[in-house]
């Protein structure tokens, strides 16, 4: 089974000899070690690159082990790039199996004739760590599991396809699974094996039912406001041990750091600055945070909305949850209210605002959905996009775009029809 990955191959591709470390980073089992030794390679050989100079380490292989020892790893690279007429493609997978593997690689930066593309696993080797390794001549690359326009063209039925990635998600191995209990059970397995001993085994937690008990907070709340202070007032209400204030917020880190969730920040846009007292969090897996929640809280309104933002971010966008302001007269008294804009999304000139409404059954839902858009008196682009798969898509007499969640995700210029 082949699944193209074009929006990530094109980074790499993009950032070819730019005298950086490339590091491919996201959640286990996303699929970064596809990207690099099977989708760039192939693209470095349909372009004349021969097999001779990319060379390719997994050092999570046996047949690797001996080069775990930096000394030995240096000195293999050295022998094998020995050539100064030659340029060489170097790709390592699990690079941090190596130790001192980052003064390995910023030696080598000095050589003109390698280019450096390395793959880390969450557990010793996580987001943050990209800044400080290789003294800011790291490019990060985040990987995300597979998008819905990713998965679609595995099947017949749109509407199926749709359904399942609600469910499921898009880790790459589960689709190979036929049936929805392998699927469920491949899922929850990998959490409980996989993910939470990612943590663990990085940080000295004392409490390890407390993180767990913060996930599935997370899990539980997709796309709802929340801060440290609000999780740690929940979890001592219900009698949880070890809880305090800095070590919620401390947890908090520890699982965005492992791209098990994804802080969003609330964004004032007509004072045109951030609240940092709250935010909300996103699932990087929706299937992954079905299974976590054993596939009870199946609430697709949240599900939808936490899918809209994975394919925002995808696309390349920035993205915050935006408030307006605005006034209401109530009983003759003018008082100050806050509107909610579910998503803003920003790259280079572009701006997006963007509402997800699981159903607009009547004017009045419509009106309430439309009314932060009103507000927010400017010209970028508004869009509302709603769950039926057959959603005509049409520019409303306000210039707001109306699309339906399957054309949204598929489609990869959604954002710019009508």
């Amino acid at each position: 089974m082949r699944i193209n990955r074009d929006e990530y191959l094109n980074r790499l591709i993009d950032s070819k000899w730019n005298g950086l470390i490339k590091v491919v980073t996201g959640i286990r089992r996303c699929g970064k070690s596809y990207l690099l030794n099977e989708l760039f390679y192939q693209h470095l050989l349909n372009f004349g690159v021969s097999e001779d100079d990319i060379i390719r380490i997994a050092l999570d292989d046996d047949d690797y082990a001996h080069l775990r020892d930096s000394a030995v790893l240096i000195k293999t690279l050295k022998e094998l790039t020995k050539s100064k007429e030659k340029k060489y493609y170097l790709i390592i997978d699990e690079v941090q199996l190596c130790r001192g593997f980052e003064g390995v690689l910023n030696g080598l930066l000095y050589r003109r004739n390698i280019d450096i593309y390395v793959t880390g696993s969450n557990s010793k080797f996580l987001s943050k760590d990209i800044i400080t390794e290789f003294r800011g001549r790291g490019l990060e690359i985040n990987l995300l599991p597979l998008s819905f326009s990713e998965i679609l063209p595995l099947y017949d039925n749109p509407s199926k396809a749709l359904a399942d990635y609600l469910m499921y998600g898009g880790l790459p191995l589960m689709l190979t699974f036929k049936s929805e209990s392998g699927k469920r059970n491949y899922l929850s397995n990998l959490f409980k094996t996989v993910y939470i001993n990612d943590i663990t085994s990085r940080y000295t937690i004392e409490h390890t039912d407390a993180i767990e008990r913060i996930i599935d907070l997370l899990a539980s709340s997709i796309g709802s406001l929340t801060n440290p202070n609000k999780i740690t007032k929940t979890l001592t209400s219900k009698g949880q041990p070890g809880i305090d204030y800095k070590t919620v917020r401390n947890y908090l880190d520890y699982i965005t750091d492992a791209y098990l969730f994804l802080k969003v920040d609330r964004y004032d846009v007509k004072g045109k600055a951030y609240f940092d007292t709250i935010s909300k969090y996103y699932a990087t897996d929706l299937g992954l945070r079905n299974a976590r929640l054993n596939f009870r809280q199946f609430e697709e309104n949240h599900l939808m909305e936490n899918a809209i933002y994975l394919e925002l971010i995808k696309r390349g966008f920035s993205v915050d949850v935006g408030i307006v302001g605005v006034r209401d007269v109530v009983e003759g008294v003018r008082k100050a209210k806050q509107l909610e804009i579910d998503f803003i999304a920003n790259k280079a000139d572009k701006r997006y605002y963007i509402q997800s409404a699981y159903q607009i059954p009547n004017k009045e839902k419509a009106i309430q959905e439309l009314r932060p858009f009103k507000a927010v008196g400017d010209s970028f682009k508004k869009i509302l996009v709603v769950r039926n798969d057959f959603a005509p898509i049409y520019n409303d007499e306000n210039g707001v775009l109306h699309i339906g969640l399957l054309d949204f995700l598929s489609d990869l210029h959604s954002l710019d029809k009508g």
